[in-house]
């Protein structure tokens, strides 16, 4: 009994990371196809795609490696796009999103980035996964104002899964959000309709004003906005991360599939969470075993992908998010115990966690480097005095 509570443990934390990372974006992705002058049924591809290499790099490395490693696409990198591409065609697009892979696999053939990495102490690393989860945290809060009755049952389940029924805590919260959700009328399924998604081959042109305005802004933000908390995660849950060798898969792979609509891939971070708390296993030397499971839900999202982008515009907005916050309350708590434990790095880290948390952009970089840049900078000079 206790295996099929395991197995169902790593199988829901899995679903309910891939549910999260699909649901939160994919409207981003939508977004950007339709800046570069796409189609609802290119959108559609993209993600077919997309969630064909998500799941088959994340079982791979995961059962490899031992370690649970989710690979996401790149949500901020999403957002950028939005923005940067506007005024280029798909083909230059799809160029500069081929130039931004091969600098992501340069990256972990030289093996830089890890170095720089392995330098940064777990304190730092784990206030800013801190930082980077909080808000996740607090929209929990936020969305009462919007649905205070769904919201607030889906915490109090949660609070009572946590005491007695640990295992299926977040399964149950789930089930809670999307029922209360249709009671209330806020889920329309009167035009859903089973769909299948096809690839689409986009040839690439490459533009050298692409590279600069797309490959490079891309490039830095999914290496600062994404795999750098990626490491940060597998690092405050005392995995040893394989840095170059996911920087070099992520990065080649990507370099082959960007014409198929892979735009950036990297290590998943919030999601990633999920997959290493207690509720997906007691044991971690076992939860790579929901990383697997999140792969497998990847690819069965994938061939669901022109039916899913209908049931996704279906769902409120405010029960997604607040679900990624809830299934994130310990991940923070644990991951705040780890920054500030020890007064050697409690300022450096409580810096790291402030600017991480908020709103910091320069030169298209996102908080959670300059929560780095700070934490360390801190360190540096409480140390030099």
């Amino acid at each position: 009994m206790a295996g099929i509570d395991q197995l169902v443990s790593r199988v829901m934390a899995g679903l309910v990371a891939v549910i999260i990372g699909f649901t939160s974006s994919v409207a981003l992705i939508y977004q950007v196809v339709i800046v570069l002058g796409g189609t609802p049924e290119l959108v559609a591809s993209w993600i077919l795609m997309l969630g064909l290499v998500m799941g088959s790099t994340s079982i791979i490395l995961s059962y490899y490696y031992k370690v649970p490693i989710l690979i996401a696409w790149s949500t901020t990198g999403a957002a950028l796009l939005i923005s940067t591409a506007d005024g280029y065609n798909l083909n230059e697009a799809v160029g500069a999103f081929m130039l931004c892979a091969l600098l992501v696999f340069l990256s972990g053939v030289t093996g830089w980035f890890e170095k720089v990495m392995n330098r940064i102490p777990s304190e730092l690393a784990c206030a800013m996964l801190a930082g980077v989860l909080v808000t996740f945290g607090i929209d929990v809060f936020n969305f009462m104002n919007e649905l205070p009755l769904m919201i607030g049952l889906m915490v109090l389940v949660y609070c009572i899964g946590k005491r007695y029924f640990a295992r299926f805590t977040m399964l149950s919260v789930l089930i809670t959000g999307v029922l209360l959700a249709w009671n209330m009328g806020h889920i329309d399924t009167s035009n859903l309709q089973w769909q299948a998604s096809s690839f689409a081959y986009i040839a690439p042109s490459f533009n050298f004003q692409a590279f600069i305005s797309i490959s490079i802004p891309l490039y830095i933000v999914t290496m600062t906005s994404q795999n750098l908390p990626g490491i940060a995660v597998l690092k405050a849950h005392n995995y040893k991360a394989p840095i170059s060798a996911s920087l070099n898969v992520t990065g080649f792979i990507n370099l082959v599939t960007a014409p198929f609509g892979t735009y950036s891939i990297n290590l998943a971070a919030i999601t990633a969470a999920i997959c290493m708390s207690e509720d997906a296993d007691k044991n971690p030397d076992k939860r790579y075993w929901a990383s697997i499971a999140g792969g497998v839900f990847y690819i069965i999202m994938a061939l669901c992908a022109a039916t899913l982008v209908a049931v996704v515009a279906s769902l409120p907005q405010a029960l997604i998010l607040a679900l990624a916050g809830i299934a994130l309350f310990g991940t923070i708590a644990s991951s705040l115990q780890q920054a500030l434990h020890s007064s050697q790095y409690s300022e450096a880290a409580i810096i790291t966690f402030l600017v991480t948390a908020s709103d910091l952009t320069l030169w298209s970089v996102g908080s959670a480097c300059w929560g780095i840049i700070a934490g360390v900078l801190t360190l540096f000079i409480i140390r030099k005095g």
